[in-house]
């Protein structure tokens, strides 16, 4: 069974008023996001171990494989797309539910002090990569960052609640250079905490 573009959750144009332009949105979803999964599968077709895995399992089994980088490289792009299209919301997006603030409250001391520890993670990433927002294992929230195409999954890490792309194809139409106006735009008026809850009470 091959691996499929999973459509946005919203249109291309939703985010438009809070940041993030109908075109950037197009080009990633529609160009860079469907090129990771393209990929994926030409790589999954040629290879027999890889055959009838989960993207999870492929994520996981590719992970550290010098040979099998660049299996791991879309498949990580792929996995980590998939949350980030829904980490995000137009109408939801900024709005932190009671039980998650509490939450960031007692693992970060507030919600500022998060927004800084994301943020900050997010644009020390040199070059291209993610910031997390994740459930560790010690039952604690924390902020990490992966390059190029790893995520907490691969890394195990924990249960990743947010992910926000630092990848200069998310934010260069909008942003230009400028990441950190970029991010602290996506803390504040994108991402979707209710989802990031959601995720949270499930783990």
């Amino acid at each position: 069974m091959a691996f499929e573009l999973p459509p946005l959750p919203y249109s291309t144009n939703a985010l438009a008023e809070r940041g993030m332009c109908q075109e950037t949105l197009e080009l990633h979803h529609g160009k860079h996001h469907l090129a990771y999964v393209t990929a994926l599968n030409g790589f999954v077709e040629k290879n027999d171990a890889l055959k009838g895995k989960t993207l999870e399992e492929i994520v996981r089994f590719t992970y550290g494989k010098e040979d099998l980088a660049p299996v791991f490289n879309n498949a990580g792009q792929h996995w980590n797309h998939i949350l980030f299209w829904q980490a995000m919301s137009p109408t939801e997006g900024g709005k932190i539910p009671g039980a998650l603030e509490k939450k960031l409250t007692e693992d970060f001391g507030g919600v500022a002090q998060f927004k800084e520890a994301f943020k900050a993670a997010a644009v020390s990433q040199f070059g291209s990569g993610w910031a997390w927002l994740v459930l560790g294992h010690d039952g604690r929230l924390k902020v990490t960052k992966t390059p190029n195409g790893s995520n907490p999954l691969a890394t195990g890490e924990g249960v990743a609640l947010l992910g926000c792309d630092v990848w200069e194809h998310s934010y260069y139409l909008d942003f230009r250079n400028r990441r950190p106006d970029y991010v602290q735009n996506w803390l504040d008026r994108i991402a979707n905490y209710e989802f990031a809850a959601a995720k949270l009470a499930a783990a």
